[in-house]
């Protein structure tokens, strides 16, 4: 069986098909049993649609009387709208620091809400710098003192987590 460039399996149909004898589908599922090729072949180009090998492997191979030029516009019409249907996650950051203020806090968790509020995921990082490294507990503290500041309006994905050079927590909005 030959490939295209993309690494799908290329479609056997029509004149490409091998088999000596098939069992073959009509388009409206009407069965014909196992037939040689040649009968297959003249049904098909009776109804003027194409021969299509559905599952070459199988004994003996089975293939179907279907309009392959519509078959495709539909799974491609699918695909769409699949992709048109799917949600996509936005994740905002705010970073923070073990030393930070208090008037600091308030500012970053008030832009933070406005994220939460607008459905976005918000990502608390606190940033460990030199000796501060020694005790990743103390970012933990900071995550910690967020926390009761954002539950009202999210829900805590994970608990801080220290990662690297920085202690995480992800919060995710509210469903209503």
């Amino acid at each position: 069986m030959r490939e295209k460039k993309n690494n799908k399996k290329r479609v056997i149909m029509n004149h490409d098909i091998r088999a000596s004898e098939l069992r073959c589908l009509g388009e409206d599922g009407f069965a014909y049993g196992v037939i040689s090729r040649y009968e297959a072949m003249a049904k098909a180009d009776d109804l003027n649609l194409d021969l299509v090998l559905i599952s070459p492997d199988a004994v003996p191979p089975v293939a179907k009387i279907m309009d392959y030029g519509k078959f495709k516009y539909n799974e491609e019409k699918k695909k769409k709208e699949a992709r048109k249907n799917q949600q996509k996650i936005v994740l905002k950051e705010t970073k923070l620091s073990v030393k930070i203020a208090q008037n600091d806090i308030n500012y970053k968790i008030e832009r933070s809400r406005r994220f939460l509020e607008a459905g976005y995921h918000v990502k608390f990082r606190v940033f460990l710098k030199g000796r501060e490294m020694q005790n990743p507990d103390a970012g933990k503290d900071v995550l910690n003192r967020v926390w009761p500041m954002v539950e009202d309006i999210g829900t805590k994905d994970n608990e801080p987590k220290f990662e690297g050079r920085f202690v995480n927590m992800l919060v995710l909005p509210k469903k209503h």
